[in-house]
């Protein structure tokens, strides 16, 4: 990648900012398109926190115009491809956006190139731990399951978990994409569409399932994303956070500096194969109500409190194996929670200020 032309779609967002203060600056060009919407970006201007040697072209990847005009400057080596909409239960009311940005967008990002002429060397998508969907879940016999979405009635009854079952990590080698929400289908599409085209034209794909991302950077404003910046806004105003279901959901939180560092690993060595595609998470996993305490005991919030209430479209348990990656790409996190709970505490007070006083 050093000295290469790389684009970055939806590259101001949070992963963005981030990725660019680490590699922008030994590109050859970093160019970022992003829409910057009002949802992620409420006064729509330049990101502080997006390096100053990128780049920015405010344009919408669903708008072919944008896209010609870009290709017409621009002949990226390296595409990473961050343009999503994310909000899970979000999805399910506004499939249509979701669809637009997240499906029809790759698709114009792909015809673009083809009008253009072009065929960069090397894609890299992020994608999400959501198309696993609940995954897979082990019954004590020994056999295993792939359950379906959790019902609307199910989960009005408070039937969180499944029966007689324990749920197991995900891995791309051992766990079927099995979406349970719109958002989640299309970040599934975006795989299927770049595999496809990529295969056909001679370029290398990578793709990166991404557990529960979090750290400096987030969304302090946005209610679709961000479990722990939300949780973390919460405790520091003296609240009790609120905990869904029976608060013991687990995802797998990763901190924001072991994804950049994964996405770098990626570039460094193009896949072997023509399409490369890895889980990215800490390997571990977490109940939001440790999560909760252990934000609330950092700010000497009021417990946790359990509400009972449910997001349609949400899974129970979210994880994955990390081994493989690390056998890929050579990479492994190297943040723990505490760790990167105390870091993104101390950087929601640099931006907000102690409210303490």
């Amino acid at each position: 990648m050093p000295g290469e032309t790389v684009l970055v779609t939806g590259g101001a967002g949070f992963i963005g900012c981030a990725l660019s203060q680490d590699l922008a600056a030994e590109a050859g060009r970093w160019v970022v398109l992003d829409s910057l919407h009002p949802q992620v970006h409420a006064d729509r201007t330049r990101p502080a926190r997006l390096h100053e040697s990128a780049e920015l072209v405010v344009g919408d990847v669903t708008d072919p115009g944008v896209w010609d005009t870009l290709l017409a400057d621009l002949r990226p080596d390296v595409v990473i491809h961050l343009a999503a909409e994310t909000g899970t239960g979000q999805s399910l009311t506004e499939s249509t956006r979701h669809a637009s940005v997240n499906v029809v967008g790759t698709t114009q990002m792909l015809d673009a190139f083809t009008r253009a002429d072009q065929r960069p060397g090397h894609v890299v998508l992020t994608s999400s731990r959501a198309v696993y969907g609940e995954g897979t879940w082990l019954r004590p016999d020994g056999t295993t399951f792939r359950p379906g979405t959790r019902t609307h009635r199910q989960l009005s009854a408070k039937q969180w978990d499944f029966p007689d079952a324990t749920y197991t990590p995900n891995s791309v080698a051992g766990s079927p994409p099995n979406p349970s929400n719109v958002y989640a289908a299309t970040k599934l599409a975006q795989e299927h569409i770049l595999a496809a085209w990529t295969g056909a034209n001679d370029v290398a794909l990578s793709v990166l399932r991404l557990q529960n991302v979090y750290g400096p950077g987030q969304s302090l404003t946005n209610p679709y994303t961000g479990i722990v910046s939300l949780f973390s806004r919460l405790a520091r105003d003296g609240e009790s956070i609120p905990l869904y279901e029976d608060g013991e959901i687990t995802r797998d939180f990763v901190f924001i500096a072991d994804v950049v560092s994964a996405i770098a690993a990626a570039l460094r060595e193009l896949p072997s194969e023509p399409v490369r595609t890895v889980d990215v998470g800490s390997g571990g996993k977490t109940t939001i109500r440790d999560l909760a305490t252990a934000i609330a005991a950092y700010h000497g919030a009021p417990e946790p409190h359990v509400t009972g209430q449910f997001r349609d479209g949400d899974v129970r348990h979210a994880a994955c194996v990390i081994d493989a990656t690390t056998q890929e790409l050579g990479w492994k996190p190297a943040w723990s929670l505490d760790a990167g709970i105390a870091a993104l505490q101390e950087w929601i007070s640099s931006e907000l200020g102690d409210p303490r006083g």
